[in-house]
């Protein structure tokens, strides 16, 4: 296999606490810190350990984002990715135009493979992959939490509502990884300042083929309720009443 790409999204650190917009227009990202999205980040990982047994010769990422994007292009750069594409766009979309985009590069670089996280922790859709695998009309495995690649197939694990499915699929295919395939390495200063040499490409959204208006309307951001506080109980008997008066049992 040639070349892995993989896609990448940048989202609020998972260690922020998210706060709301007080017009409820969004949520504050204004000198917020911002990362590669985990699950995008266990799939960079395990395309980079692909590559590392032999199996790949080229690791490319690329994400869909405003130019600050290209932080997180670098950070996977510096993990080990070879080249790196942004298509630079600053308004917000949706999983459908993504996939649209990303097919676009799937066209150009004719990749054996296609890795991205199952989901992004901002917007929980967990529909990108899916789409792609459908425009692409190629293979794809998800929610995959182990991946052995052998020729021109990849054998995976998958984690179901049952237990675990193993899947063979032929290459080229679509996985979209779970968190527990693998821990991503931590990046090193040296690869940090190897990274800023390596190829990062730029292209305007407004030069893609893709229509990139939203076709989706925010109408508000609310955080969710407070928890109600907790309340201690001395028996069994006391636990079962609290339950009837809310409700909760019969």
């Amino acid at each position: 296999m040639e070349k892995i790409l993989v896609c990448i999204k940048r989202v609020i650190d998972y260690n922020v606490k998210i706060r709301v917009k007080p017009d409820e227009s969004g949520v504050v990202t204004e000198g917020v810190k911002m990362s590669i999205n985990p699950f995008d980040e266990i799939a960079l990982e395990e395309a980079l350990r692909i590559k590392e047994s032999g199996n790949a010769s080229e690791v490319i990422i690329v994400s869909i984002g405003p130019d600050d994007s290209q932080q997180q292009l670098r950070t996977g750069l510096a993990m080990g990715a070879d080249r790196a594409i942004l298509i630079k766009h600053d308004e917000e979309i949706e999983p459908l135009t993504v996939a649209k985009a990303l097919n676009e590069i799937v066209e150009q670089e004719q990749p054996g493979l296609i890795m991205m996280g199952k989901q992004a922790i901002d917007d929980d859709c967990s529909q990108t992959g899916q789409i792609l695998a459908e425009l692409c009309s190629i293979p794809q495995a998800t929610f995959v939490s182990q991946v052995s690649i052998e020729g021109d197939k990849a054998t995976v694990v998958r984690e179901i509502d049952q237990g675990l499915e193993t899947l063979e699929v032929d290459l080229p295919a679509i996985i979209t990884t779970d968190l527990r395939l693998n821990e991503p390495r931590y990046v090193k200063l040296p690869d940090i300042m190897k990274a800023k040499k390596k190829v990062l490409d730029v292209i305007e959204s407004s030069e893609m083929k893709t229509d990139f208006t939203s076709t989706i309307e925010v109408i508000n951001v609310s955080p969710p309720p407070p928890r109600e506080s907790g309340v201690m109980v001395e028996d069994v008997n006391e636990l079962f009443s609290a339950l009837k008066e809310k409700g909760l049992v019969s």
